[in-house]
């Protein structure tokens, strides 16, 4: 009976020990297993961010804050690529009259003449610096200060020329004479015309429109957008309209 017992007692201590050993060792590799799985998951996450943050860099310089430079500057480059600028031309029809007298006054010659004339009028724009240009960045305001319109020598177009003689006998010479006084008269006439305070009016507007386009455009392609541009000619107080 005693010895029943004890078997008793002994009988369930058989499987306690067999399952002690694999419970204790089986921890270790299931640890072994999950560092480096994390590792592996956690490389696609820093490849998206890296990404994210490379697109934010880019948009910031495509349309973050910029510095765009002098534009001042970028104006007088603009008037480099042309220091003279024909602005205006006008064209006349000048009619004048010349008289030749020969052998003491006994043949006397008349020609009238119609001759057209263009006369161009251009900025010099080689004295344009940065003494003439201000600019507002408030406003985004650009004034520029002109120097005066020259007006060009007249251009007559003699192979239009219109002539009526009148004389009982035109010598050659006769003819030369009174051909170089029309050309002189046409030319005095045409520079004297070009000087209407009308035509000076209109090309000086059409000056400052150029000057305008000239430089809003390359402004514009720097980044300043659509900027003012305020034109006045020396001697005026008011900025061109």
């Amino acid at each position: 009976m005693a010895d029943d017992l004890k078997a008793a007692d002994t009988g369930p201590e058989v499987p306690t020990a067999t399952m002690e050993g694999p419970e204790t060792s089986s921890p270790e590799p299931v640890a072994a297993r999950e560092k480096p799985l994390a590792q592996v998951q956690a490389v696609p996450w820093l490849i998206v961010i890296g990404l994210l943050a490379a697109v934010a860099w880019l948009a910031w310089r495509a349309f973050g804050p910029q510095d765009l430079g002098d534009p001042l500057a970028t104006s007088l480059a603009a008037f480099e690529t042309q220091n003279e600028l024909t602005v205006f031309s006008a064209e006349f029809a000048p009619v004048v009259v010349s008289n030749d007298s020969r052998f003491f006054g006994t043949i006397n010659s008349r020609q009238v003449a119609v001759i057209p004339a263009r006369v161009s009028y251009t900025l010099d724009l080689s004295g344009v610096d940065r003494n003439r240009l201000n600019w507002d960045a408030d406003s985004e305001t650009l004034s520029v200060q002109l120097p005066a319109l020259d007006i060009g020598r007249p251009n007559l177009d003699e192979s239009r020329a219109q002539y009526l003689r009148e004389g009982i006998w035109i010598s050659r010479d006769a003819q030369d004479n009174l051909t170089r006084q029309n050309t002189r008269l046409a030319e005095r006439q045409a520079t004297e015309r070009a000087t209407n305070p009308v035509l000076l009016d209109l090309a000086r507007a059409a000056a400052k429109d150029a000057i305008r386009q000239n430089l809003a455009i390359p402004l514009d392609v720097a980044g300043y957008g659509d900027v003012t541009v305020n034109v006045r000619f020396d001697g005026e107080t008011e900025p061109g309209g």
